[in-house]
């Protein structure tokens, strides 16, 4: 039929959402509509027919034919408010259970009723954004300034999607505007880089966010981090190694050093590469009651039963140097760094290493290797370093191969090359996903853990400290049964769990 027909407010009473054909939040978003007639056939109505982003996205992923109508803006969002019921029951999980208490620390409301009924279409648009960009698991939602508007964009398992636009600098302004004033911060500066937090309501929960906004050529950007800590102290039931995806090999190096009575153990990688995930892992399988455990982090983002877990807030003066100091005094066995940032905060650390407390943190560097040359850059003491340190971990999260359309597919000879193989090997199985509903068309579902180990020996204690060159420090590991993270991708690729643009995509191919 044609997009030009168009559906009175009787006609789509009379159809049934699918809202597994195109969710909730993404209708709400797009002003549009999936539902079935009694036959059930397929229509999409939508406000804008000229939308043509939401159909040709919607014909790459669905495998029967559809119907095109359009109806009046209204009348659509009537229709949505009017099918809330429906849309708990088919997809919106623990968002949508809106009978759960509210955070008495209160904050924005994204319920549904509040995204629907308020008159403010800005407002409603980035309560609209949030909310999807929670059900869709996001860990960061960017909205990025265009000459024409604004583009949304979500990072969903560390990839970055287009969710949406906004179209008109006008409109684009205000919703960062909006995103300003939720965070308390200045709406009237923009030509300086501005950081706050805030917090809504959703499900009867509270989730923090992030903001960071930027100037840019046209207009300003943002991007708004997303900790969900309720549902991430619910993921956190179960959480060990093996569900994080590591391999026997590196549980085992991990879970010794774990266990030692004193000593540091870091953990390196780039931002959203689930270090603090791993840490929080170690100490669940380790923490008995026995042992003293207290964290200082920023934001604490799991909460465990059991350990003093204390926040950062630079702003009262609790940076981590201030926290660790007095989480000495307190008596502890095991002390969770969330990151070391600065040399005062890295001589601290490595002290109470060195004075019989068992130290777990994270720092940012690209390789275990490079993690030495960062604590030689802060000015730490070579010999209190290695004397301190257990072992480093560098670890990564790939991608993997969605189950439901994962098929055989070889590898092109430029994908070979540029991964550094010759030749595809004949043990390894290549394959990739299609792309299907249930991983929104990108092949992929779901990320596992990969890592690289270096536990320090008297070798490699001794080579650190007379700082032999880096190919003698490898060569020594290498010996120990080191494997890199590049090889520990390869393996999964062997597998058939992921592919080499992935690996790539992560790892640097040496």
């Amino acid at each position: 039929m044609s997009a030009a027909l168009c559906l009175d407010e009787a006609a789509l009473q009379a159809l049934a959402p699918d809202f597994g054909v195109l969710p909730f939040d993404r209708a709400l978003q797009r002003e549009a509509l999936a539902g079935r007639d009694v036959s059930g056939r397929l229509w999409i109505v939508q406000a804008d027919p000229a939308d043509t982003d939401l159909v040709d996205g919607l014909g790459g992923t669905l495998d029967e034919p559809f119907d095109l109508c359009r109806a009046d803006r209204d009348a659509l969002t009537a229709c949505l408010a009017r099918h809330e019921a429906t849309h708990r029951m088919v997809g919106a999980g623990e968002l949508a259970d809106e009978a759960a208490p509210l955070d008495a620390d209160g904050g924005e409301d994204l319920s549904l009723r509040r995204i629907t009924g308020d008159a403010s279409p800005v407002v409603r648009l980035v309560n609209a954004t949030l909310y999807d960009a929670i059900r869709q698991g996001a860990s960061d939602v960017h909205l990025e300034s265009r000459p024409g508007g604004l583009a949304i964009k979500y990072r969903v398992d560390g990839v970055l999607n287009q969710a949406g636009s906004v179209a008109g600098t006008a409109q684009a302004e205000q919703v960062v505007s909006r995103l300003k004033v939720l965070a308390e911060l200045d709406i009237a500066e923009r030509r300086v880089p501005q950081d706050g937090r805030f917090k809504v309501q959703a499900g009867g929960r509270a989730i923090d966010f992030r903001v960071s906004i930027m100037p840019s050529i046209h207009g300003e950007d943002a991007v708004l981090r997303i900790l969900d800590k309720a549902h991430l102290t619910r993921a956190l039931d179960g959480l060990s190694l093996e569900t994080l995806g590591f391999d026997g090999d590196t549980r085992q190096r991990l879970r010794r050093m774990a266990a030692e009575p004193y000593g540091m153990l870091l953990v390196t990688g780039p931002t959203g590469s689930g270090k603090t995930t791993s840490l929080y892992a170690l100490l669940s399988e380790t923490h008995s009651g026995q042992d003293k455990v207290i964290t200082i982090e920023d934001p604490v983002e799991y909460q465990l039963p059991g350990v003093l877990q204390i926040p950062v807030n630079e702003k009262k003066g609790m940076d981590f140097a201030r926290g660790l100091r007095s989480i000495l005094r307190h008596d502890p066995d095991r002390i969770m760094v969330g990151e070391i940032r600065d040399p005062e905060t890295a001589e601290i650390a490595i002290q109470a290493a060195l004075t019989g407390h068992l130290v777990f943190t994270t720092v940012h560097a690209n390789n275990v290797f490079d993690v030495i040359g960062r604590f030689m850059h802060m000015g730490v003491d070579p010999y209190n370093l290695v004397a301190a340190l257990n072992g480093v971990v560098a670890q990564r999260l790939l991608r993997i191969n969605c189950p439901a359309c994962t098929a055989p597919r070889p590898p092109v000879p430029e994908i070979l090359a540029a991964s550094g193989l010759a030749a595809a090997p004949a043990d390894y199985r290549f394959c990739a996903g299609q792309g299907c509903s249930q991983c929104r068309g990108s092949g992929f579902r779901g990320r596992r853990a990969i890592a690289e180990v270096l536990v320090l020996d008297d070798e490699l204690r001794d080579l650190i400290t007379s700082r032999a060159p880096l190919r003698v420090l490898k060569e020594a590991a290498r010996r120990q049964g080191f494997v890199s993270l590049r090889e520990a991708g390869l393996a999964l690729v062997r597998d058939g769990q992921t592919t080499l643009e992935e690996l790539n995509r992560v790892t640097f191919v040496a």
